[in-house]
């Protein structure tokens, strides 16, 4: 049913609400820099300061470890990453779910808020792997919210564009009626750089004074709203 509604509104009437993951949508805080922890001392290396970590969190793997121990080799830095990844799927398994992280809280209701209109698309664009992504949209039951996931798989490292660009054409809708939502530099810089409205959530992992994004929100209750004023409701 609900595809047959949507089919009845023009292009240029939708609109296209992109979410970053990490920091955004859940709170996976504990768990990455777990896997942090585990990545490091596998290596016998000495584990970074927990907010000097996590500030690096949103860009690629690949780009992570050399941005975060710059002295380190480059092939240190591949065996980082893939400490990282074993430490990921380890930790998951042990805690028996496929959703490890929790939700912040009001984000599944804006979630289904925005999926029950019509005129609204939502898509995701993640530094999550393909696989991580899947795992956690199959453990909240999120299979048909986002119709267009974007992951570090199959892109350049934020704040590279290339994954809203890839929302904007996989979607069909036009960047004036985009906006991309998200906790850090990363993601704000990311939907700047492809055209879009950007905004800033008060609870992810860079301080709201540096994002320098369209619009700031301090809960999610009142995203719906603030999406309305950036980009408007049906045309």
């Amino acid at each position: 049913m609900r595809r047959k509604i949507r089919s009845i509104w023009k292009m240029s009437d939708l609109r296209l609400v992109i979410f970053d993951v990490d920091g955004t949508l859940v709170d996976s805080q504990e768990m990455i820099f777990d896997a942090f922890s585990f990545a490091y001392k596998g290596l016998g290396l000495a584990v970074p300061k927990r907010d000097h970590a996590l500030s690096f969190v949103g860009m690629s793997l690949d780009k992570i470890f050399p941005a975060l121990s710059p002295d380190l080799s480059e092939a240190t830095h591949g065996a980082l990453a893939q400490g990282y990844r074993d430490a990921y799927f380890h930790i998951r398994k042990a805690r028996g779910s496929n959703a490890t992280s929790p939700f912040f809280p009001g984000a599944k209701a804006v979630l289904d808020a925005l999926r029950s209109e019509d005129w609204t698309v939502m898509a995701v664009a993640t530094g999550k792997s393909k696989r991580g992504l899947d795992k956690l949209i199959e453990g909240y039951g999120l299979e048909g919210y986002f119709q267009s996931q974007q992951t570090a798989d199959h892109h350049p490292s934020k704040p590279h564009p290339a994954m809203v660009q890839a929302c904007l054409d996989e979607t069909g809708v036009d960047a004036g009626r985009t906006v991309m939502i998200g906790d850090t530099t990363f993601d704000i810089d990311m939907g700047r750089a492809a055209g879009v409205k950007t905004i800033g959530v008060s609870w992810g992992y860079h301080p709201t004074e540096d994002l320098q994004a369209d619009a700031i929100i301090y809960d999610f209750a009142s995203l719906p709203a603030m999406i309305d004023e950036l980009i408007g409701p049906p045309a």
